[in-house]
């Protein structure tokens, strides 16, 4: 049987009516079509409707005696004109002036008649003429927003559940001439998405709890800011930008307008100590999982060295406690969106996504595996639970070995022994974890035996050191390390021609892909991607840092005694990763970290008592799996 769409059954009535010289009493309202469990290209892009309204928030950021107005560009189908109503999907971004959105680094534009002609990204290309109206806001300070960025805080946080309001009907917004505009065309339904600081204001909106939140799609986002410019109370390093630095990047404002806001921003983190303070918890999302009432299809690079891994880790279990309905997709790639390492089956999974939480359609979609992981370059594979329900915490012993080789990892009983190495501030990460088996002065490793077997870990490791410091403080760093050569995906510090560049494992092309409709302003292709490869010795799969006056607590500091003993535990950050067999698994301990951390410049001795360390990995199966 053929299925006819709303927009044919109208143009049908029509014809009709001339062909019989009357006009129909009342045309069929327009609405989506649904083929095969999936909305259907059926409205015209080219006459969407296009258009600005400023949002008014509940705060007062700029602190000017009125409330905030958020910009928020529109996008949607002209049938809302027609009484059609639709589903939004939303996101606020501080970059779609100051440096752009995707691998392009899409900017927001502009037409002569003021309103907007180009949608940075995909999602109006392909989801409006699937019915959906898109909402592109500027982050509260940024662009044509009024109020001032406060990296995550109250500022950001309420001006962009305002546009959620609105879109329901319960915040007002205006014109740019002043006259009042309601949202009367959306369903109420909305579905945030972003990447990166877009992605941690998804998950603060989130928290708020907000009524018409339906979904989110976070992608490599913070779950808490302490932990995007913190480390085990460590502070990052330059070039790593500092919160008033990130202020600077991105504001839109006339500086005495925010003078107040960036004030704080130098101040409230305390770079001094690196502490977890009444800042920062306002700013940490996972705290307040509780309060979320939206889905979650979360997606983060299990290389991602920007938004570290432990973001992903510390919001998924959070959202787990909570009973929140969730998905998940890990990558071997860096800080990358999907659209651009896996682009044909993300558009299908975002579309199912999408039509199922804000159109209520019955694909199926949740009764799928939860998550969908990649463990070597573009092998991916499907997983009821993650973590790995079958992963158990295994205890494995730091063992000396012979004086002049470096220590092993066994499961078994080990004598005792202690070994010392002196932190090295200038310790490039490179030289802590290669020639792994030469002794040297600033580091200590631990190799198991070569593999008989795959050995999969899946979830978070935990480092416990005893050990024994010559000053009242120093660094530990601690590095997970795959030793083996294998095709992997680089990330990270690489060269190209002999110019050094950060690579997030992708390598950008010629050809292009289409995705949706294009108009001469704003067309729907993009070009596509490769995942940068190279046969390498080793993986550091995934680290671990500790501030040693941070072992008690984050939120003060306790010096060391020097020479007595401590228990430090170092969480080393959530992974999922297969070591193959013939490969070895290494655990590297060090001081000072330059990929990360403050550089202690004490140069303090460590002395580790072996019998009394450990370090727990989630084995999938178990001890039995380990193999040694």
């Amino acid at each position: 049987m053929r299925r006819w769409t709303a927009p044919t059954v109208v143009a049908m009535v029509a014809s009709l009516a001339t062909l019989l010289g009357t006009a129909p009493v009342a045309a069929a309202r327009p609405g989506p079509a649904v083929r095969h469990g999936m909305t259907q290209p059926v409205f015209s892009y080219a006459d969407a409707i296009r258009e600005t309204v400023y949002v008014e928030s509940s705060v007062d950021g700029d602190r000017d005696g009125r409330p905030d107005r958020i910009a928020a560009d529109v996008i949607r189908p002209r049938a809302t004109t027609l009484g059609l109503r639709v589903p939004v999907i939303f996101e606020s971004s501080p970059y779609y002036a100051c440096c752009g959105r995707g691998n392009e680094n899409e900017k927001k534009q502009s037409g002569v008649d003021g309103d907007p002609s180009f949608f940075p990204l995909y999602y109006d290309n392909y989801f409006v003429p699937r019915g959906y109206a898109v909402v592109l806001a500027d982050l509260s300070g940024t662009r044509a927003s009024e109020g001032c960025v406060d990296l995550g805080g109250p500022n950001e946080i309420q001006g962009a559940k305002a546009v959620v309001d609105w879109l329901n009907g319960r915040a007002p917004a205006y014109r740019s001439d002043g006259r009042p505009v309601a949202a009367s065309w959306s369903t109420g339904r909305v579905g945030m998405i972003g990447k990166s600081w877009d992605a941690g204001t998804v998950n603060g909106v989130a928290t708020t709890g907000v009524a018409g939140l339906r979904t989110i799609v976070p992608i490599g986002g913070p779950a808490s800011w302490y932990d995007y410019h913190r480390d085990g109370g460590l502070p990052i390093q330059p070039p790593w930008p500092r919160p008033a630095q990130m202020f600077d990047q991105v504001n839109g404002r006339p500086a005495e307008a925010c003078a107040e806001s960036r004030a704080m921003l130098e101040t409230a983190p305390d770079d001094t100590t690196g502490n977890y303070n009444s800042f920062w918890a306002a700013r940490d999302y996972a705290r307040d999982a509780d309060r979320v009432r939206a889905s979650v299809l979360l997606v983060h690079g299990l290389n991602d060295w920007n938004v570290d891994p432990e973001h992903v880790g510390a919001w998924w279990d959070a959202l787990g406690r909570n009973g929140v309905p969730r998905k998940i997709w890990l990558s071997q790639v860096g800080h990358a969106e999907p659209f651009d390492f896996r682009r044909e089956q993300w558009m299908s999974t975002l579309h199912r996504w999408f039509d199922f939480w804000l159109y209520g359609i019955p694909n199926r979609i949740m009764s799928e595996p939860i998550a969908d992981i990649e463990h070597a370059p573009g092998r991916w594979s499907q997983h009821r639970s993650w973590p790995d329900r079958r992963a158990t915490a295994v205890t494995v012993r730091l063992g000396a070995g012979a004086p002049d080789a470096p220590g092993v990892l066994t499961s078994g009983p080990v004598d005792a022994a202690t070994r010392t190495f002196t932190d090295d501030p200038a310790q490039r990460e490179a030289a802590m974890v290669e020639n792994e088996q030469t002794v040297t002065p600033g580091r200590l490793a631990f190799l198991s035996p070569v593999l008989t077997r795959p050995v999969r870990i899946s979830g978070t490791s935990y480092a416990r050191l005893t050990a024994r410091v010559n000053d009242t403080d120093t660094n530990l760093a601690v590095k997970l390390v795959d030793y083996g050569t294998a095709t992997r995906v680089v990330t990270g510090l690489v060269f190209d021609n002999g110019v050094p560049a950060w690579s997030e494992g992708l390598v950008t092309l010629d050809t292009e892909s289409c995705w949706g409709a294009s108009t001469p302003a704003d067309e729907a292709c993009y070009r596509e991607t490769a995942e940068r490869t190279a046969a390498t010795p080793y993986d550091i799969v995934t680290r671990g840092w500790l501030d040693a006056k941070n072992r008690d607590s984050l939120l003060v500091e306790t010096p060391l005694t020097p020479g007595q003993t401590y228990n430090f535990t170092v969480p080393v950050q959530v992974d999922d990763h297969i070591f193959p067999a013939g490969h070895r698994i290494g655990v590297v301990v060090a001081g000072s970290d330059p990929f990360w951390t403050r550089p202690d410049t004490n140069r303090a001795q460590v002395t580790i008592d072996l019998q009394a360390s450990e370090i727990r990995l989630p084995v999938v199966g178990g001890a039995a799996s380990l193999g040694f």
